[in-house]
């Protein structure tokens, strides 16, 4: 069964998250799907953009703990979405957490809905949001992404904007969508590719740059004992034994 949906209208690719029983957690088997998706439409002269949204209340529930994927194949995915020659733009219309805000980020346009809601939960679990920073560092409010990271709370769509991790917040997503979208379409291929080239470069370097190192970090952190007693007690509904 398919997890990740592919629909195109007007030169737009839409692609659906939908793996609503695992709240579209990072499974391996989503990171694949979406990823070949992603190439699909690379490679397809018929997308001018592509829109990434999700079924259900949750747009990414971030790592599948039960199943993750590798980490060089989720550093793969985002460096694909930010290096992508074709504009990704996020719709969000539920909660997004922990590495669903790398995908969030990864892309180059989002709008959210007032039901959606952000956090970085890495703190709470034992681990850091060490592979997600590789486009979030360059994209992001430092002071706004230190607290964010540091407390791991629970922040709202206008937060979200104020951060850098979100384009603009809406009551209506698909209203708010329309006039990027019909930009985008009324845009050529080449200077959409030129721009968003332009747009990236940096944070291009980051990945180049630091991708090796975080992705040790990650497994790193995942390995220790700290880390297996917060995804414990995340899997079993309680609080770790450090919260006091």
């Amino acid at each position: 069964m398919t997890v990740v949906r592919v629909a195109c209208e007007r030169a737009v690719a839409t692609l659906t998250l939908d793996a609503p029983a695992n709240r579209n957690a990072l499974s391996a088997v989503l990171v694949a799907e979406l990823a070949r998706a992603l190439t699909e439409c690379g490679e397809d002269d018929g997308v001018r953009a592509v829109v990434l949204t999700h079924t259900g209340n949750t747009f990414c529930a971030g790592a599948d703990l039960r199943d993750p994927p590798p980490p060089d194949a989720l550093v793969g995915l985002l460096r694909q979405l930010v290096a992508l020659p074709k504009p990704v733009v996020a719709r969000v219309e539920g909660h997004v957490r922990a590495g669903g805000l790398g995908l969030l980020g990864a892309c180059d346009l989002a709008v959210a809905g007032p039901a959606a809601t952000f956090a970085f939960t890495e703190v709470r679990i034992g681990v850091a949001p060490a592979v997600i920073s590789l486009p979030l560092l360059p994209r992001c409010d430092p002071r706004a992404l230190a607290r964010h990271y540091l407390t791991g709370e629970r922040f709202d769509a206008a937060e979200a904007v104020r951060t850098g991790l979100l384009t603009a917040a809406a009551d209506d997503v698909d209203a708010a969508l329309a006039p990027l979208l019909d930009g985008l379409r009324r845009s050529s291929p080449q200077g959409l590719a030129a721009t968003k080239a332009l747009l990236t470069a940096k944070v291009l370097e980051a990945f180049d740059r630091d991708a090796a190192e975080l992705t040790a970090l990650s497994a790193r952190l995942f390995s220790s004992g700290e880390a297996r007693e917060g995804m414990t007690a995340f899997l079993e509904r309680r609080d770790p034994a450090w919260v006091v």
